[in-house]
């Protein structure tokens, strides 16, 4: 079964300057030292009858007042088929002289500024609106990370994303949905999602079940993902895996496995969509079949 990873991160500790993964910074996980070495293409393994067909990168920090020199070292050490999401900052005026630099970089498909508990402030800027139309112009995307709990930031989001029917906006990990078993956070969190997915060029990934739980169950990723696929539909939800960031719960190999044994409550087209066809069509990856 062939598969595209749409999330998924490569790190060079002594190429890069990833700053939050320095122990003397934030965030300040007591695990953190798991994920505090190089990482590279090699380290993506699968065994049949799972193939990793291509990938798309997201950015790790590697230089944020340089975000071409990350894409330039993935360029030259990644052999697979992929396609990167840099970073680029949404508030600097420096945007448009970096969307240019990075346009350049055959890899680059869009770009990523994590709002999460900025997203009200970041959304609601004058140069927010100017920056997604200049996304747009350029044929890139926008990775969107924020809680979608946040009713006020989603009611902003909706009114760029109204804006710009041109730009394609991707959610990561899901948007960080709550554990079911706060039914009350739950209900907001798939309140937000009804409202994202009302919008053709909104899309989602599921990921980063470790973050929200370090000892997730299967259950409430079923649960999520069953959520997002009937309000998104299949040709708008991805599986991902955040790598190496998974490795705080599973090795890649075992996450992928447990996405491949959706295969007994979803048909097998569907399941290809969300493993392989949608990060492909989103990202504009091409692969070798």
């Amino acid at each position: 079964m062939k598969i595209v990873d749409p999330h998924l991160h490569l790190f060079d500790l002594n190429q890069g300057q990833y700053f939050w993964l320095k122990p003397q910074n934030p965030p300040f996980w007591l695990d953190k030292s798991i994920i505090q070495r190089n990482f590279t293409e090699q380290d993506l393994t699968l065994t049949s009858p799972m193939q990793l067909a291509g990938f798309v990168h997201i950015e790790a920090g590697f230089n944020n007042q340089k975000p071409h020199e990350e894409i330039d070292w993935l360029e030259k050490h990644c052999t697979l088929p992929f396609k990167s999401v840099a970073f680029a900052d949404l508030t600097s005026l420096e945007f448009a002289q970096n969307i240019k630099r990075l346009t350049q970089r055959t890899s680059v498909s869009g770009i990523r500024h994590i709002l999460d508990e900025q997203a009200d402030d970041i959304l609601s800027a004058k140069l927010t609106a100017k920056h997604f139309a200049l996304l747009a112009e350029n044929g890139l995307s926008f990775d969107l990370q924020m809680p979608v709990d946040n009713t006020q930031a989603v009611t902003k989001l909706i009114v760029l994303a109204k804006q710009h029917p041109e730009l394609k906006i991707i959610i990561n990990h899901a948007g960080w949905p709550p554990d079911n078993s706060n039914r009350g956070l739950y209900n907001q969190w798939f309140e937000s999602i009804q409202k994202l997915a009302s919008l053709p060029n909104i899309g989602i990934k599921l990921s980063a079940w470790e973050m929200c739980n370090r000892k997730w169950e299967i259950p409430w990723l079923i649960q999520v993902l069953q959520d997002c696929l009937d309000v998104f539909g299949e040709l708008r939800v991805m599986l991902a895996s955040n790598f190496p960031l998974c490795l705080f719960s599973k090795s890649y190999q075992e996450l992928w496995q447990v996405y491949n044994q959706l295969v007994d409550i979803l048909d097998i087209d569907r399941l290809r969509h969300i493993t392989y066809t949608n990060a492909i069509n989103w990202y504009g990856l091409k692969v070798i079949t």
